[in-house]
């Protein structure tokens, strides 16, 4: 049976929103292996200054990552959409070995194939250090907060 990740393009505004809350909602389990299957298996990826190509290869960034950056958790906002392709605007907050927390923020071009699998991921991330009390991600987002935009500042 082949893979199939609804919603599948076209998208509208409705079935874009479901598919950034969904990548957000696998992304907040730190679960590699869970997280690759979202992409298609010839996946091209940059990420930073790093390019990953494929699901292995995505699944070895995604665990490295979650190893450095510890507490992880996201949110995603729909920035625009339009057939095959979304655009969103993203942070999380994480914190590494000596305990500084950090807010990264970030903005990712997604493009699909048919099935609704991720072909293609370009992300652009800054890290900003925070103090802990300045925190405002705790965690994957509840339910109630579902298509909230998240604030800038």
């Amino acid at each position: 049976m082949p893979e199939d990740r609804p919603p599948h393009p076209p998208f509208t505004r409705e079935t874009a929103l479901r598919k950034v809350q969904a990548a957000e909602d696998a992304w907040n389990t730190r679960d590699p292996q869970r997280v690759a299957l979202a992409y298609t298996a010839d996946s091209t990826w940059r990420n930073r200054d790093t390019f990953v190509r494929g699901r292995e290869e995505i699944v070895a960034f995604l665990t490295q990552k979650w190893e450095r950056e510890l507490g992880y958790a996201l949110r995603k906002s729909l920035w625009a959409f339009h057939e095959d392709r979304i655009a969103v605007r993203f942070q999380y907050e994480w914190h590494d070995t000596e305990g500084q927390w950090w807010r990264s923020y970030g903005n990712e071009q997604w493009e699909f194939d048919e099935r609704g699998l991720m072909r293609r991921r370009e992300a652009s991330i800054n890290d900003v250090a925070i103090s802990e009390t300045e925190r405002r991600i705790r965690g994957p987002r509840p339910g109630d907060e579902y298509g909230l935009d998240i604030p800038l500042l």
